[in-house]
């Protein structure tokens, strides 16, 4: 794609249907083209005949004054001698009368169709009458034929040159007959001209026996941006702060146990990686905002980084609205690359609605995007998901409570809809978190505003049906206050807490101990006077880059 859009492998041709008719610049069609066209070749070819004819008249006057001249050899030859410089022998040469009998047998012509000969027909344009065979048959040379003779090499004399002479001159008869038979007959320039037009199609065009290696198309295709970008392996970071980038994935590779690893980016102290993920140059990048709108990137729009480089706000990368803020970013990898039916988007919003759509829906990009959930006034879209409809979807309030159910509780509906109710809320409460069950393997970690949270094994969260108030997640008391984050971890993760007086606390999820449902939680953060818990993430560390050359995997990358 790169030669075809760089260099002349591929190029294209615009064709001007302008033409110059009768002086004046006209819009042609096919047919006036044509026509214009044909017009254009009758001149051409009719200035070629006329320019030919005047060359072989010339041609002819020269014969018919070497043909005097050898004639006449013995007394040309004493006049040159005799003569002190060549232009007293051209003077002496140009005053006689010459006779000869093989020059009057060279102009007795006749036509093959036995039409009469004009003499005139055969003359140099502009020559004085003067000079040529006259009435007396005796011959007058001009300035041009003297000057040829006394130029002409003494080989010229024998015999075989003589014959030579008037086989020229004949042929330059024959050829003179032929040019005035063109222009006396127009048919014979049509003829012409289909000859030489069938010449050209035979040398250049596309035939059986000989095909270009050029093909010629009506339309060639347009090639964009992503037309020359190389399909590559990518390792995408998205930061706390919404610092986004992207890096070859063979900067990347897999370490043994015990491996210290590399910084997948530089981050600032109070940032650090929320998502990494890889994907293909030609992957696309769904990325959900709080207001429900969905917007498309490219994984090669992603602005290339080095290890030390933060990236570039995604944010900036979008027409967002005023308020409106990037939430959920999902890479489209693997299978979902294609858009296929068989796989979904789970969608939740902070009022408890919950919302499938195919991944098909979202097949079609749109520069300044498309809604994705119809949210109600004062809701937000609080999380998504990619599915493949054989997964359980967790909901939890900041109430305390968590609802687990069977993603197929929720039937695939179109984009403009407003989705169905997936949490049973009290007055006052919202949905802070919607997880996806991947295995039995894990462990759901909430923490409420005070700095109390604790770890519980997903399998205390049993099933049950969709838009019920939900089970005990967490106490809510005095003591807690209210829910603030939830987020499925493993026993080696290691997670952040973060105030809302902008503290920052990480730890590893191996020092939370591991309680049941209904207990209160114990503390994860010291919090000073006033402050408040306002959020829990897991960090996601690229452990990757070592000595070994294992790539990561392109299922697991995290």
């Amino acid at each position: 794609n790169n030669l075809y859009k760089q260099t002349q492998l591929q190029d294209t041709f615009g064709i001007n249907m302008v033409a110059l008719v009768d002086g004046q610049p006209k819009l042609c069609n096919l047919r006036d083209l044509i026509e214009v066209f044909l017009q254009h070749r009758r001149e051409v070819v009719t200035r070629r005949t006329i320019f030919n004819l005047r060359k072989a008249r010339d041609r002819g006057h020269v014969l018919e004054g070497l043909a005097v001249a050898l004639a006449n050899i013995d007394e040309f030859i004493r006049i040159i001698r005799e003569s002190p410089t060549p232009p007293v022998a051209k003077a002496e040469l140009m005053s006689r009368s010459w006779d000869s009998t093989l020059v009057r047998e060279m102009l007795t012509r006749a036509r093959a169709d036995g039409g009469t000969v004009n003499a005139d027909d055969y003359r140099p344009e502009g020559l004085d009458r003067a000079y040529g065979l006259h009435a007396d048959g005796l011959y007058r040379l001009s300035d041009t034929q003297a000057q040829e003779i006394l130029q002409m090499r003494l080989q010229r004399l024998t015999g075989l040159e003589q014959d030579k002479i008037v086989a020229e001159y004949k042929e330059v008869m024959a050829e003179i007959d032929d040019l005035l038979d063109i222009l006396a007959r127009p048919e014979r320039v049509s003829t012409i001209i289909g000859e030489e037009l069938t010449a050209l199609k035979q040398e250049f065009g596309q035939t059986k026996l000989g095909a270009r290696r050029s093909q010629i198309e009506h339309s060639a295709q347009d090639l964009s941006t992503e037309d020359l970008i190389a399909p590559t392996d990518m390792v995408v970071t998205l930061s706390h702060s919404g610092y986004i980038k992207s890096q070859p994935l063979g900067e990347y590779r897999a370490q043994k146990r015990g491996g210290r690893g590399k910084q997948a980016t530089a981050t600032k102290e109070d940032d650090w990686i929320d998502q990494l993920f890889i994907a293909n140059t030609h992957d696309y990048i769904l990325c959900f905002s709080n207001r429900g709108r969905l917007y498309w990137l490219k994984v090669w729009e992603v602005p290339a980084g080095s290890r030390n480089s933060r990236g570039r706000p995604i944010v900036n990368m979008f027409p967002l609205a005023e308020g409106e803020k990037i939430t959920v970013v999902l890479p489209l990898t693997g299978e979902a690359r294609h858009f296929p039916d068989n796989r979904y988007i789970f969608m939740a919003t902070s009022m408890g609605t919950v919302k499938k759509t195919a991944l098909n829906e979202f097949s079609n990009p749109r520069k300044a995007g498309i809604i994705a959930v119809d949210l109600d006034e004062g809701d937000y879209l609080i999380g998504a998901a990619l599915t493949d409809g054989q997964h359980d979807v967790m909901l939890f309030s900041d109430g305390g409570k968590a609802v687990r159910f069977d993603e197929n509780d929720v039937r695939p509906m179109g984009r403009n809809a407003r989705g169905v109710r997936g949490m049973m809320l009290e007055e006052g409460q919202g949905v802070i978190a919607m997880l996806v069950a991947e295995d039995e393997q894990q462990s759901v970690l909430t923490a409420t505003e005070n700095g109390y949270g604790k770890r519980t094994s997903i399998v205390e969260y049993t099933r049950h049906g969709r838009g019920t108030k939900g089970m005990i997640a967490i106490q809510q008391s005095e003591r807690n206050g209210k829910v603030v984050a939830a987020t499925l971890v493993h026993a080696d993760d290691e997670i952040m807490l973060i105030t809302d007086k902008g503290v920052l606390v990480r730890t590893r999820v191996s020092e939370i101990r591991e309680l049941g449902r209904a207990t209160q939680g114990v503390t994860l953060i010291g919090l000073d006077e006033g402050a408040k818990l306002s959020g829990l993430q897991r960090i996601v560390e690229n452990d990757a880059n070592g000595a070994d050359d294992v790539p990561l995997s392109m299922e697991n990358p995290e």
